[in-house]
C-alpha cells in the first residue's frame, strides 16, 4: 500500500469506470475530463464478464487492452476487477444450478445482481477461469495498480451444494456428530443427528428454527463467500505478488463477518451511501469509517464507492446540496481513508442505476456536480501529505458479527425486535458529539492501550471474548455495558449460573428475569444525584450483589431496583445500564464514565455540528474540522500554530468555519 500511495501521489481519487457501455470516442472524452478533474485511479471491469467472455471460452480482450493503454497514456492508474459478481447469461443457461436458491425454495433468477451460489463448484470453476485469463494478460500491464476481486460479496444460497458445503464446514468446526449435537442442543424437540448427510441448510422454517443451526449457517455463508474471494485473490497473486489486492465491503452489512475477512486483504475498502435526507446520516458514516480503520488494526482504508449527489435505492432520493459531497469525502479522509472514489465516473443511460449520480452526470461537464468534483480533485492533491497516516484512540466500542447474528438472526428471545446497529449508534453518538477518538473492536481483539470499553448488547459472546472483557476491567479499564449482555455462549446456549451469565461478577449483580416493556410503557428513573429520566422498551430485574445503584426505577413493579449500576472489579470500574434510557440520560452515563476514566477530548466545548478528528505520524498531526451545519458558522479554538492545507493559510489559536466549511490543519509535533 505504501507503493500504491507513492504511485498515485497520495490519495487515490476517481471512481468505477464502465467503458464497455460506451463507444471509443466517448473513452477519449472521458480521459480528457478525468485529467481535468484530477482523477488518478479508476476501478475497471467490475461488471464486464459478458463483455470479456461473450461465449464460453471466447474472449474479447481487445477493447480492454485499448482502455488500459489509454488510461496509462494519460497517467491514470487502474484498480482492475475480476468481473465475477455478474456471471453472464450464457453461464446461467448452460448451468442453471449456479443460480442461488432462496430461503423459500425459489431460484433467484437472472437480471438481478449477485446471481450465483457461492458454494457452487461450477460457478467457482468459471470464476477461476476468467480470473486466470485476466491475470495472465494484465498482471504486468503498466496501468495496473491494484486488483479488485469481485464486488460487494453477499449472496446467501440454499442450494444442495450449499448443504454439502455446510456439512463440510461443520465437520471442520465440530469434528464429530456428538460434539455438534451437544453444541446445537439437538435433544430439544428431538432434533438429534445420527449421520452428517441428515444436515441441510436452514431454509424457511414452518415454525421456529434451531438457533444454533441458524447461527452456524450465517458463519458458514460468510466463510463460503470468503473462500470465493481467496480463490481469486490467490490466482492473481500467483502471477504477481507486489500489487495490492482487495474487495469492497458495505456499510453495516450483516451477512459477512468483516473481522474474518480483513486479514486476507491488503487494504479494506468500503462502499457507503449516507442518505442526504437523514439529518444524522453522517454520524453513522463516522462509525463505519472508524470500524473500517479498525478492521486492520488502525491501518488506512479505502473509500471505494460513494455518490456525488443523489442515488436511486431509496423511496425518496434527494440530492446532496452544494458542499455536502466535499464534506462527506473529507469526513472519510479525516478517519483514515486513503482514497476518495465514487460510483461511478460517467452516469449510465439505462439500467437500474440510470438516475444514480456520477462524477460526470448526464448534464455534462458544465454541471454543478462536475464542477464540485473538479474542485475536490484539486483539494485531494493538496492533502497528499496526509495519506498513509492514521489515528489513535483511548476508547473502544465492541462491534461483533456473532453478537449481531445472535440478536437478529435467531428468534425465541425475550423480544425479537432488537436492532444491534441502532444500539451501537446510541452508545457511539455521544462520543462522536464530544469529539472523542474511537476505535472499534471485536470480541477477539486486543484491548491493550484503551482506557474505556463500550459494550452494547453483547448478548452472545464466547468464552475468550468474555474473559478479555473481564481482564480489561481487572487491569484497570472502565467498561460501559448495556442490558442483555453475556447471556449465551458462542453456541447460543444460555450460560449456567443465572443471568447475565458471563458477566455476573463483572457487573456485581444477578438478574432474576428480563422484563421487555409492553407497548407504550414508560418508566421513571431517578439518579443518585436527583436527576430524573425516562426509559422504555426493556428492563432487567437487577439484584445487586457487589454493585451499587447509580440510578433506580422510581415507579412500576420494579420500583427501587437498580436501573443503572456500577461495580468495582479488580482495578477497574463497570457501569451497567439495565434499561433503554432516553438518549440524553444514556449520553450522560457514557460521558461520565469516559471522564472518570481520565479520557479528555481536546475539542471540549466545540459544538456537535463541527466534527473534529486527527490523523498523524511521528512528524505531523493533521486536525480535521468539518462543519456539518448548512446554517451555522463556527469558531474553533486550536492549540498551537499550523497551516490549513486546503487554503495554504497559517493558523494560530482559532479556526473560523462557515456553513459546511472545512479546514485541515497541519501541525508539527514537538
Amino acid at each position: 500500500m505504501d507503493a500504491f500511495r507513492t504511485r498515485v501521489g497520495g490519495f487515490a481519487f476517481g471512481g468505477d469506470y464502465n467503458p464497455e457501455q460506451w463507444e471509443p470516442d466517448v473513452w477519449r472524452e472521458d480521459v480528457r475530463l478525468m485529467r481535468e478533474a484530477g482523477v488518478n485511479t479508476v476501478s475497471l471491469g467490475v461488471f464486464a464478464w459478458a463483455s470479456l467472455e461473450p461465449e464460453p471460452g471466447t474472449y474479447t480482450f481487445g477493447w480492454l487492452d485499448d482502455v488500459m493503454d489509454l488510461l496509462h497514456e494519460h497517467g491514470i492508474s487502474v484498480n482492475l476487477a475480476t468481473p465475477t459478481a455478474a456471471p453472464p447469461v450464457w453461464l446461467t443457461h448452460l448451468h442453471p444450478e449456479v443460480f442461488p436458491i432462496m430461503a423459500d425454495g425459489e431460484p433467484f433468477g437472472f437480471g438481478n445482481r449477485l446471481h450465483y451460489d457461492p458454494s457452487s463448484p461450477i460457478y467457482r470453476e468459471f470464476a477461476a477461469r476468467i480470473t486466470t485469463m485476466l491475470a495472465e494478460r494484465y498482471s504486468f500491464h503498466p496501468a495496473l495498480a491494484m486488483w479488485h476481486i469481485s464486488n460487494e460479496y453477499g449472496p446467501t444460497a440454499y442450494n444442495e451444494t450449499a448443504s454439502v458445503g455446510f456439512r463440510r464446514w461443520l465437520r471442520r468446526r465440530y469434528g464429530d456428530l456428538d460434539t455438534l449435537n451437544e453444541a446445537w442442543t439437538t435433544r430439544f424437540w428431538g432434533q438429534l443427528y445420527t449421520d452428517w448427510d441428515q444436515i441441510e441448510v436452514p431454509n424457511i422454517p414452518r415454525t421456529w428454527m434451531n438457533p444454533a443451526r441458524k447461527l452456524d449457517f450465517k458463519r458458514f455463508t460468510s466463510d463460503a463467500l470468503l473462500e470465493c474471494y481467496l480463490a481469486e485473490r490467490d490466482i492473481v497473486r500467483s502471477f504477481r505478488d507486489d500489487v495490492p489486492v482487495m474487495t469492497n465491503f458495505m456499510r453495516f452489512f450483516r451477512h459477512a463477518d468483516y473481522w474474518r475477512w480483513a486479514p486476507e486483504e491488503d487494504a479494506v475498502a468500503l462502499d457507503i451511501y449516507p442518505n442526504p435526507a437523514e439529518a444524522d446520516s453522517h454520524v453513522s458514516a463516522a462509525f463505519n469509517y472508524d470500524l473500517f480503520r479498525s478492521l486492520k488494526g488502525g491501518q488506512p482504508w479505502m473509500l471505494m464507492e460513494q455518490s456525488s449527489s443523489a442515488v436511486c435505492q431509496w423511496k425518496l432520493n434527494v440530492v446532496k446540496e452544494p458542499g455536502r459531497m466535499r464534506l462527506g469525502s473529507l469526513q472519510a479522509v479525516s478517519r483514515a481513508a486513503d482514497s476518495v472514489m465514487f460510483f461511478q465516473w460517467r452516469a449510465s443511460r439505462g439500467g437500474h442505476e440510470r438516475f444514480h449520480s456520477a462524477m460526470l452526470p448526464h448534464s455534462g461537464p458544465d454541471s454543478r456536480t462536475f464542477k464540485e468534483i473538479v474542485e475536490l480533485g484539486r483539494e485531494m492533491k493538496l492533502l497528499a501529505p496526509v495519506a498513509g497516516t492514521t489515528s489513535r484512540a483511548e476508547i473502544a466500542v465492541l462491534f461483533d458479527w456473532d453478537g449481531w447474528w445472535g440478536l437478529e438472526e435467531t428468534h425465541g428471545l425475550p423480544r425479537s425486535d432488537f436492532s444491534y446497529t441502532d444500539t451501537v449508534m446510541r452508545h457511539y453518538t455521544p462520543l462522536w458529539e464530544r469529539h472523542h477518538a474511537v476505535d472499534v473492536v471485536s470480541a477477539g481483539s486486543s484491548l491493550d492501550g484503551y482506557k474505556v470499553l463500550v459494550v452494547p448488547n453483547a448478548y452472545l459472546i464466547g468464552d475468550v471474548g468474555a474473559e478479555r472483557i473481564r481482564a480489561f476491567a481487572r487491569d484497570g479499564g472502565t467498561i460501559v455495558m448495556s442490558f442483555f449482555s453475556g447471556v449465551v455462549d458462542d453456541c447460543n446456549r444460555v450460560r449456567p449460573g443465572g443471568y447475565p451469565g458471563a458477566f455476573r461478577e463483572l457487573i456485581g449483580a444477578k438478574i432474576d428475569e428480563y422484563w421487555p416493556a409492553r407497548p407504550h410503557e414508560v418508566f421513571t428513573v431517578r439518579f443518585a444525584d436527583g436527576r430524573m429520566a425516562t426509559s422504555t422498551w426493556w428492563r432487567d430485574d437487577l439484584h445487586l450483589e457487589t454493585g451499587t445503584a447509580l440510578a433506580a426505577y422510581a415507579d412500576g413493579l420494579l420500583e427501587g431496583r437498580a436501573a443503572v449500576a456500577e461495580n468495582r472489579y479488580g482495578a477497574g470500574r463497570v457501569v451497567y445500564v439495565a434499561t433503554l434510557l432516553e438518549q440524553a440520560a444514556l449520553d450522560a452515563v457514557v460521558l461520565e464514565a469516559v471522564e472518570s476514566a481520565g479520557v479528555r477530548s481536546r475539542f471540549e466545548g466545540v459544538p456537535a455540528h463541527v466534527e473534529c478528528s486527527v490523523r498523524g505520524d511521528e512528524t505531523y498531526e493533521y486536525v480535521f474540522l468539518l462543519n456539518h451545519s448548512a446554517e451555522l458558522s463556527a469558531s474553533v479554538p486550536l492549540e498551537g500554530q499550523g497551516t490549513d492545507l486546503l487554503t495554504g493559510s497559517p493558523v494560530s489559536g482559532r479556526v473560523e468555519l462557515g456553513p459546511l466549511g472545512a479546514a485541515v490543519v497541519q501541525r508539527a509535533l514537538p
